[in-house]
């Protein structure tokens, strides 16, 4: 664990650093910040190392005026310090961004957390930021960070379920009767037991998109299985324990559907969810899944339900605003010495025009 004090900033003064953040400090400024997601967690770290090159570079600042922000990131194993990444989080993990224990930061001091990530040796560092991203983030934001804005969707559990199902779009509704009068069973689990029968849904869906987007079966397989292997459920279905929630939903004793909704605080996140279209559409298996993990979630006393990114549009963002789920705009900010992502944006438009790939 290393502890270095920065160059006193213009309005902040001199500023503590130690990285890797101690975990029990981390741990009570997620459990301290309202705004804390399942993501932002140790736990969420250690399954990202367990199944991917990364290492704990998590860095804790510390202000005279006593006020703190714990900055969850890890570093890319393997490579030397000019041509590493720095990312919070890398790509298919969420949203990562700082902790506030304490409240929000003062401009000056948000502009030191910032302005020690510009001087950083990486190559890249990226901070992906929530929804409830303070204001003075983006206006503290130095020139050679990059804004990016994603577009994610979050049902309002404040009123609890009678208002939410207030919410649902009436063909919801009625598809949720309608599945409810079927003969559909279902199963939440929170011991990692139906993490297997979830994957084979998984692998299942992963097929039937690679053909909506005319993607070759075996390019979609390998494309999939890097994005999100087995292990990567079971690392997460582990680490969280109960935080981690399957729901399958069987027909005929078939899985049909299936959904993984995590739990931190007051914000439940439905992280992935799968099916087999020919079992779970005649009985509208995703409907009953997502209105039993809602009521979950307002039970538990959750008040917000992250859906996760939509592109604006998509049949997938409508099928979300259905549930009551509105838009809220997520940034993230990236520093390059090199424009390796422009570069990789680049790549896969072309071998996307030549797949005539078409987005879901």
């Amino acid at each position: 664990m290393d502890v270095v004090e920065l160059p006193a900033a213009a309005g902040a003064g001199p500023v503590s650093v130690t990285s890797p953040v101690p975990r029990d400090v981390w741990w009570r400024a997620a459990r301290a910040d309202g705004c804390a997601l399942v993501t932002q967690t140790p736990a969420w770290l250690d399954a990202i190392c367990a199944t991917g090159p990364w290492t704990d570079a998590g860095r804790l600042y510390e202000f005279p005026d006593g006020a703190c922000a714990v900055l969850p990131l890890v570093r890319r194993r393997g490579l030397p310090g000019p041509l590493t990444v720095e990312d919070s989080w890398p790509s298919g993990w969420g949203i990562g961004g700082p902790l506030l224990p304490d409240g929000d930061l003062l401009p000056a001091q948000a502009a030191a957390v910032l302005g020690d990530l510009v001087t950083r040796p990486a190559l890249r560092v990226g901070v992906r930021f929530g929804p409830d991203e303070a204001p003075v983030w983006g206006q503290a934001l130095p020139a050679a960070f990059r804004a990016e804005a994603h577009y994610m969707q979050v049902v309002d559990l404040r009123g609890g379920f009678a208002a939410a199902w207030e919410h649902f779009r009436p063909r919801v509704k009625r598809d949720v009767h309608r599945a409810e009068r079927s003969p559909v069973e279902v199963v939440a689990d929170r011991t990692g037991r139906l993490v297997p029968a979830f994957y084979a849904l998984w692998e299942k869906s992963v097929l039937r998109w690679a053909e909506q987007q005319h993607e070759p079966e075996a390019l979609a397989r390998f494309r999939q299985g890097r994005a999100f292997p087995l292990r990567r459920l079971e690392a997460v279905a582990e680490r969280l324990g109960e935080a981690c929630t399957v729901y399958l939903a069987t027909c005929g004793g078939e899985p049909a559907a299936g959904a993984v909704v995590l739990r931190h605080g007051p914000h439940a996140k439905y992280w992935r969810g799968a099916m087999d279209r020919e079992l779970a559409n005649p009985v509208r298996a995703n409907h009953l899944l997502q209105r039993l993990a809602i009521e979950d979630a307002c039970a538990a006393g959750c008040r917000y339900y992250h859906m996760g990114d939509s592109r604006p549009g998509s049949s997938l963002a409508a099928f979300k605003a259905s549930f009551g789920a509105r838009g809220r705009q997520s940034m993230r900010y990236t520093r390059e010495r090199l424009p390796v992502s422009a570069a990789d944006r680049a790549l896969r438009g072309a071998a996307k025009r030549l797949l005539r790939f078409h987005d879901a």
